[in-house]
Order: C-alpha cells, then sequence, then structure tokens
C-alpha cells in the first residue's frame, strides 16, 4: 500500500471494525473470519496502487530533484509532467509499477486483516483502548509487519521510477545530471524488478534494501493509524448527520460507496500531515551512492536549512492526489467484496454442523 509505500499506502473497512456479528460459526470457517480480511485488503491495495502509479512516479520524482540533480530551481508538478512524457512517454509513468504492486498486496493483506483481529484482541485486553485509540493501534501494527514486504519494494520501485528509460538514464549519467559525491558511481539501470533486487542486494546488501527503513516506519505507522481513524471517525459523523437530520428518510447508501468518499477523505488528510515524513523517506532511499544524509535526523536538519518548510512539504501536492482516490478505491473495494461475499460466508458459518 504500500506503500509502498505506502509506504508508503493502504487502512469495518475498517470497515473491517464493522463486520457482522456471528453466532456460533462453524470450526471449519471460524478462523476464515479474519483471514478473509487478508485476502479482500491485497486485492484492495493492488487495485488501488495500480491504478494511481503515475501520479506516484510524479511524486518521487518531484520529491528526489533536489537528490537526483541538485538543481536549486525545480519542476513543478505540471513541468514534471512535460519532463516525463518527454523523456520516455507512457512507460515513464508506470515505471516501477512491478514492485510497487507487490509491496501494495502485502500491506493491504497485512493491514485490513491485522485491524481486524488486533483491534478486538485489543478492546478485549483493554477496554480502555476502545473506539478510536484501537483504530489507531490496530492500523500502526497491521502496517508496520507488512513493512518487511513493503519497504524492500518501495526502495526498488522509487530508484526505477527516478531512473525512466534506460535512454533517458544513460542521457542524464552522461550529462552529469545526476549528482552525486565525488570519486563515487551512481547506480546503473535496472531492467526489472528481480534485476533491481539483486543489484541492491549485491551492492549495498540487506542494508540497501531496507535503506530508510526507520524512517518509512515514522512515516507509515503514524499514516496507517491516522487514515483507520479518520475511516472510522467520518463514519461515525455520518451515522450521527443521518440520525439527527435524517431521521425519518429512508435513503440508504452503499458501504461501496461510503467506502469511495469517507476513504478518500481519510487517506488526503493524513497524507498531507504526513508529507515532511515521505519527503525524508523518499530522499534516503533513492540517494544511493550519492550519499547526502546521514540517517533521518540529518536528512530533516539539512532539509530545512536548504530549502525551509517548503522542502518538508515537497510534493505534497502529488502525494494528496495520489492518496485520495488510492485510498477511495482500496475502501470501496474492500467494502465491495465484504458486502458481495461476506454475507454467504457469514451464513454457511452459521448453519449447524451435521
Amino acid at each position: 500500500m504500500a506503500a509502498s509505500p505506502p509506504s508508503p499506502p493502504p487502512p469495518p473497512a475498517t470497515a473491517a471494525v464493522r463486520s457482522p456479528a456471528h453466532q456460533s460459526p462453524s470450526p471449519n470457517l471460524a478462523n476464515f473470519f479474519v483471514w478473509r480480511e487478508f485476502v479482500w485488503g491485497a486485492i484492495a491495495g493492488a487495485f488501488g496502487e495500480g491504478m494511481m502509479h503515475p501520479v506516484d512516479t510524479l511524486k518521487t520524482r518531484l520529491q528526489s530533484q533536489a537528490i537526483m540533480t541538485g538543481a536549486q530551481a525545480q519542476k513543478n508538478i505540471f513541468q514534471m509532467v512535460r519532463t516525463v512524457w518527454a523523456s520516455d512517454g507512457l512507460r515513464g509513468f508506470y515505471r516501477g509499477i512491478g514492485p510497487g504492486v507487490t509491496g501494495s498486496l502485502a500491506t493491504g493483506a497485512t493491514y485490513f486483516g491485522v485491524i481486524e483481529s488486533t483491534k478486538t484482541w485489543l478492546e478485549n485486553a483493554n477496554p480502555n483502548l476502545s473506539g478510536h485509540w484501537s483504530h489507531f493501534i490496530a492500523g500502526g501494527i497491521g502496517d508496520t509487519l507488512g513493512s518487511f514486504i513493503y519497504v524492500p519494494c518501495e526502495v526498488m520501485k522509487q530508484r526505477m521510477q527516478v531512473q525512466g528509460s534506460s535512454k533517458s538514464w544513460a542521457l542524464n549519467a552522461t550529462k552529469g545530471n545526476v549528482s552525486q559525491s565525488p570519486g563515487t558511481q551512481m547506480y546503473g539501470y535496472y531492467n526489472g524488478m528481480f534485476h533491481a533486487g539483486r543489484s541492491i542486494l549485491r551492492d549495498h546488501g540487506l542494508k540497501g534494501l531496507y535503506a530508510g527503513y526507520g524512517s518509512t516506519l515514522a512515516r507509515d505507522v503514524p499514516f496507517a493509524g491516522l487514515m483507520v481513524t479518520f475511516y472510522e471517525g467520518l463514519k461515525d459523523l455520518t451515522e450521527y448527520g443521518k440520525r439527527k437530520y435524517l431521521p425519518d428518510s429512508d435513503l440508504q447508501v452503499s458501504n461501496s460507496f461510503e467506502g469511495l468518499v469517507l476513504g478518500g477523505l481519510s487517506g488526503g488528510f493524513s497524507a498531507y500531515l504526513t508529507t515532511p515524513l515521505d519527503v525524508i523517506k523518499t530522499r534516503l532511499q533513492v540517494q544511493g551512492s550519492t550519499t547526502r544524509y546521514d540517517g533521518w535526523l540529518d536528512a530533516i536538519k539539512k532539509t530545512w536549512a536548504s530549502e525551509g518548510a517548503s522542502g518538508l512539504f515537497k510534493g505534497s501536492v502529488p502525494r494528496i492526489i495520489w492518496y485520495i482516490p488510492a485510498s477511495a478505491f482500496t475502501f470501496m473495494a474492500v467494502e465491495f467484496l465484504r458486502e458481495n461475499f461476506n454475507k454467504k460466508i457469514d451464513t454457511d458459518a452459521e448453519m449447524p454442523l451435521n
């Protein structure tokens, strides 16, 4: 989701948290009440990433301009669209989609699956954590578990995104457009996801594949917690509004449509608030052998010193543009799968054994 990722992205849907009550389920299906959320989450996460990957490519390129080119006059989102199209065409916007979808499969599965099981466990173990606190903690735990797969995928995806096509990458390197430290060599061009993974592992070991892992968690745990909390809060607010202002109305809104609207709003709010953490994560992951930043805190200090607050919110517009529809599609897909498949599963589970 995930990214990533998440990073990173995805976060009753959350409706996971509003699944129907179950009366004496049969033993062979009892565990599936939770496990099916992993399946729905994986499908929804991959769907959201696939739909919005071009916007994520623009975000990554905008955030990495300073470290990749050292340019002081940096492009805005519209200039970046023209740059990507002119150098790489339509394929440039989908560069890195393989690791992106792979990471979102893992993040979506753990996010929605763990939210359901962890939330219930937290509320039973400590009633004081019921409500939005349990949503926040469950979302953070789910995203943390998914990060073990999501982060390496995010590193591969983002490096492939900033490279574009082999022709444009070679041209930039020849012209000296790729900013790097004296005596160092920038990483070579990646032909695909597996080539990228092998190359990074060979050149930098596991540390290279998990570059920016701490900053990824620092971004995604608050994001995941905030998104599910916002979503649940908006659902509660919607229900309150219906009861107060439309008490006699028979208006029915499908769970899928509700997930589309409320999921989009939740993703947009959460994305903006965590943009500074996303900027730092991106720069740590794409720097490779240029190594301008010595860790997360050093990256924050140098970014603030050279670019100010605007540098920390670089790419916030495409990040929000990405997360509103991506979160909307993800929650809509999860709600649709629950609405159309859970009822039959629940009915079968409640049937007594012969």
